[in-house]
């Protein structure tokens, strides 16, 4: 007889002595001994085997697993035709439209064509369709499915693309970024370092990709802030330096706005301070102007409970107890701080992977720490490396492999360790990662083409600036740290 028969049996005879006098108990009792002398372990799955053949040797094995299942990044809703910043090809008394292919182009600007082209070809590129539910539901509630789509499908105005993460992958650069030293005069390396930094430049204004541990905004013991060094290096042949319209802190990487003259420094500084105060008599720059918007992308500890929604909440200024650190809170409607008005809006990229999610976020408001407060006490997902505002998440925050569920296939992900990768260069597997968040995205309005105008010097548009674009779009690539954690989180191993 088995062991563990044995041990029922005796289990069994031991508890019939205890309740013999009990008829209802031991009916219950002999209920209870025949179901656990019964358990058995499980049948095994079984796999019909395949024919193999290695070295010309032919033997039965188990069959290859199929695909694993990727992990999809999900972009905006399709604004619509046209798009910021993007001139039309069609023909006179044609009809305008954008394909898929134009679409993921548009968003992942810098990207290379074949890579999305291949992506297409491979049936990876899916959009989100409306299936009617059953007759058995109401008819209000509708259910997404998704659907492969073709390069040349026409985009329809709120459609939802998805791609495997992968079609944002970079190759990481072994060489540290160089950070100018703390000098007014910056010698000639620094100076190519600082122009190869320009993404765009003109007649009014200069744009930047900031490289992160960069102050923008220099004072007595900081010599090598962005706007001393780009007064001395990105002149060019004007006589005075370029000035700062908006600024970044000091951590965030991204798009950094300069302007080259006074004029087009004010009105774009108006633009970002109240789209109100900016506006003129000139239509098409006022719809210009409307069009503006920041976008930026940054990597969350845990993940919102809601995947997109705009954040309301106004930002108080307090000082802590040594009286001189500064720090921005929520502001309370019992407060007597004074505040300000803050809103943001918010949408999951993909899902949560090693226990981290991208997020995009659209400040409508321009305030001191507004994405960083926003995401640290609004949603309860500080940004990985803002020990300022989510020092507590991260201290009970464990860096370590993780298994996570793909919530559309409910499969596992394993976050895996690429060889030959120094994930210690600030990535979210270091011991102390830098500051995920950068300014990904930048639309405003063509400063140069409107400026006669906006001066009052010309009621009409000259005919050499007519044909230039009403609106701008920048978008600048992430930095080493955040390139290597998004190469590590799109990558896994069930």
């Amino acid at each position: 007889m088995k062991p563990y028969y044995k041990a029922a049996l005796k289990l069994s005879v031991e508890m019939l002595n205890h309740v013999s006098n009990n008829s209802n108990s031991c009916t219950l009792l002999l209920f209870v001994v025949r179901h656990y002398s019964r358990i058995q372990p499980p049948r095994p799955v079984s796999v019909k085997p395949v024919i193999r053949v290695s070295n010309n040797i032919a033997r039965l094995d188990a069959p290859k697993e199929g695909p694993k299942p990727r992990q999809l990044l999900s972009l905006p809703p399709f604004p619509g035709h046209p798009l910021p910043a993007k001139s039309s090809n069609s023909g006179p008394g044609q009809r305008d439209y954008v394909t898929a292919v134009n679409w993921i182009k548009y968003y992942f600007k810098g990207t290379w064509g074949s890579v999305i082209e291949s992506h297409f070809r491979e049936g990876l590129v899916q959009m989100e369709g409306l299936v009617a539910a059953d007759s058995y539901t109401r008819k209000e509630t509708l259910m997404k499915s998704m659907r492969k789509i073709r390069p040349n499908e026409v985009m329809e105005h709120g459609a939802r693309v998805h791609v495997p993460v992968s079609i944002a992958e970079t190759r990481i650069s072994k060489r540290y970024d160089a950070i100018p030293c703390g000098t007014l005069y910056p010698n000639a390396d620094e100076i190519k370092y600082l122009q190869r930094l320009v993404i765009y430049k003109d007649s009014a204004i200069i744009v930047l990709n900031k490289p992160p541990k960069l102050p923008v905004k220099g004072s007595l013991p900081v010599h090598n802030s962005m706007d001393a060094l780009a007064a001395a290096a990105l002149s060019y042949d004007y006589d005075e330096g370029p000035k700062l319209v908006h600024r970044l802190d000091r951590e965030t990487s991204g798009i950094l706005l300069l302007g080259r003259t006074k004029d087009s420094a004010s009105h774009l500084q108006w633009l970002f301070t109240n789209i109100n105060n900016a506006k003129s008599s000139c239509k098409a720059w006022n719809d210009a102007c409307e069009a503006t918007y920041q976008r930026y992308w940054a990597l969350v500890i845990g993940t919102p409970k809601e995947k997109e929604g705009v954040i309301h909440a106004p930002l108080s200024k307090v000082l802590l107890n040594d009286g001189k650190t500064e720090r921005i809170i929520l502001a309370h409607h019992s407060s007597v701080e004074p505040r300000q008005e803050a809103v943001t809006e918010y949408r999951v990229l993909g899902p949560k992977i090693n226990g981290c999610s991208w997020v995009e976020l659209r400040p409508l408001t321009y305030r001191k720490h507004q994405l960083r407060v926003h995401c640290a006490e609004a949603l309860g997902t500080p940004i990985v490396g803002d020990y300022k505002y989510g020092w507590f998440v991260h201290s009970r925050w464990k860096q370590m492999p993780r298994i996570d569920i793909e919530p559309t296939t409910g499969k596992p992900y394993k976050l895996r360790r690429p060889e030959g990768l120094d994930v210690q260069k600030g990535s979210v597997l270091s011991k102390v990662p830098l500051l995920h968040l950068h300014c990904r995205e930048l639309v405003l309005p063509n400063i140069a083409k409107f400026l006669q105008v906006l001066n009052n010097s010309s009621e009409e548009l000259h005919s050499s600036l007519s044909q230039q674009p009403d609106v701008l779009r920048f978008v600048a690539t992430m930095p080493s740290h955040m390139r290597i954690s998004w190469n590590l989180m799109s990558s896994y191993l069930v």
